[in-house]
């Protein structure tokens, strides 16, 4: 698929939290991976998905703190930025586990840098730049609800061009 603009980003964010809130309000575990280069445009997903699940307030990136948690009608969020993560003992120390765990949404970027830490992604989104405003968009899942989710998504691209 290809993002043309920001705008295709927001509607496929919009999309996404359409189709996972349900879930994630009835206490799911939901992993989302992203990945891409600097400057792809996970951060920017991120934020557009989780004002859509209805998160107020500021949405900072977690480069610095690592994780970052959010809160949504129903439902818990963290926002994890491995970028800057090269120790496995601070996945421990942190209570990653338990957070991994537990019900809610995790997006996760950079997470080849907690590789053999993280449970299977539902679903991996990769986003590679093609210029200053188009991005290829590339979505695989690993579990079977991911399956699922695939399946509903590409009956229902809308804003989003493949």
């Amino acid at each position: 698929m290809i993002w043309r603009d920001e705008a295709d980003c927001q509607r496929m964010a919009e999309q996404w939290a359409a189709m996972l809130g349900p879930a994630l309000r009835q206490q799911a575990s939901i992993v989302i991976e992203l990945h891409g280069t600097l400057g792809a445009g996970k951060t920017t997903f991120t934020r557009y998905l989780l004002r859509a699940l209805g998160v107020q307030g500021r949405i900072k990136s977690p480069s610095y703190a690592v994780v970052e948690p959010h809160d949504a009608p129903g439902m818990s969020i963290w926002h994890f930025d491995f970028y800057r993560f090269n120790d496995p003992q601070e996945w421990e120390d942190a209570g990653f586990r338990d957070l991994f765990g537990s019900p809610g949404l995790k997006l996760v970027e950079w997470p080849e840098k907690a590789s053999g830490l993280l449970p299977p992604a539902d679903l991996k989104l990769t986003l590679t730049p093609i210029d200053d405003t188009q991005r290829s968009v590339e979505i695989q899942a690993e579990t079977a609800l991911g399956q699922q989710w695939l399946q509903q998504m590409t009956h229902t691209q809308g804003g989003v061009h493949g």
